[in-house]
């Protein structure tokens, strides 16, 4: 039986040896990130790093697509091309992330609810319509005494399952990201637990929604201690929890995994990559979607300097050739040496 195009676009998002830069930082975010090297986060600045990202030369050779902010599916370069152009004259799939952020959880502290359904069907045709391919929605569960509760995630299961449906309906690839913080004191074993209702009450909700697993792709976090936990779980162990939590969890039907960094150092998530894809027997890709552990080096190696230009694409296409070699189990931390 042929692909439908929507299985066709998720299957060339984990094409092996390749992943997704994600680029959709909201409007505080790039702020944040852009402070970091002394430059205003104006919209002549944002397209201007987000042009340097896409334009690396080569950079297909690793990346399979791009996560956008809603501003960059719009944006033109300085001769009038739009953004996603460039990326689809390289055969780099552009998506969209299309959540509107999280807010407090009513009557729950220290959890959240993910915003952004309401209009959501109109914003999606008008995505749709500008290119976009796939979309994206995060929520967030957090782990601690207590959390997450299962009304949490029972709530944002169901806020990633209307989406997941919603953006199918408008003809593009959901990538549903429930993303467990590392934030806080937890031990590996929390954070397993904490993934394991998560993922269950999530494929709960998709299937009750009648989401097509195969036309989806799963955005997770890797199961690992909390950041401020004093016994940091190895390799091994990250690498054996979160396969276990996937085992459990994860219908074979789904075509991959793209996993976020969320918060490791751009070494530590393409090592645990690493270590996951030397797993054998994999029902499924697992892949990558990172924002940071790509463009940490790029940043610093621009500093907003347009003669660095060259330089920073440099960082960004040797990263982006770790995470290939990670998703064929054949990195080597020696490799970093390379790196920018």
């Amino acid at each position: 039986m042929p692909l439908t195009a929507l299985e066709q676009i998720a299957q060339q998002l984990v094409s092996k040896g390749k992943g997704i830069l994600a680029a959709d930082e909201s409007s505080p975010t790039i702020k944040k990130r852009l402070a970091t090297i002394g430059v205003d986060s104006n919209e002549s600045n944002r397209l201007r790093y987000r042009e340097l990202l896409f334009s690396t030369d080569n950079l297909e050779d690793y990346i399979s697509g791009v996560i956008l902010f809603e501003e960059t599916l719009f944006q033109k370069d300085q001769k009038g091309i739009p953004l996603i152009n460039i990326l689809e004259e390289k055969e780099i799939i552009p998506g969209i992330k299309v959540d509107k952020g999280t807010t407090a959880l009513t009557n729950f502290p220290q959890e959240k609810i993910t915003q952004g359904l309401d209009g959501l069907k109109e914003r999606l045709d008008k995505y749709a319509e500008a290119g976009a391919k796939f979309t994206k929605w995060r929520a967030v569960i957090n782990v601690g005494e207590n959390l997450p509760s299962a009304f949490a995630v029972t709530c944002n299961a169901h806020a990633l399952a209307r989406f997941a449906a919603l953006s199918q309906q408008a003809g593009m690839v959901p990538i549903v990201e429930p993303e467990i913080l590392m934030d806080g004191t937890h031990n590996i074993e929390q954070c397993e637990n904490a993934a394991y209702e998560t993922l269950n009450s999530v494929f709960d909700q998709l299937f009750q929604h009648k989401v097509k697993l195969e036309g989806m792709l799963l955005k997770a976090s890797m199961v690992t201690s909390g950041k401020d936990c004093m016994k940091q779980a190895s390799v091994d162990q990250v690498s054996e929890a979160t396969f276990r939590v996937l085992s459990r969890c994860l219908p074979p039907a789904v075509p991959g995994v793209v996993f976020l960094s969320g918060g490791q150092t751009p070494t530590q998530a393409t090592v645990h990559l690493n270590a996951l894809n030397q797993q054998k027997h994999l029902p499924w890709e697992l892949s990558f979607s990172f924002g940071r552990a790509l463009q940490e080096p790029v940043l610093k190696a621009w500093k907003g300097l347009d003669n660095n230009q060259t330089t920073a694409q440099d960082a960004l296409y040797a990263r982006a050739k770790l995470n290939g070699a990670a998703r064929y189990g054949n990195y080597l931390v020696d490799d970093e040496g390379s790196t920018i």
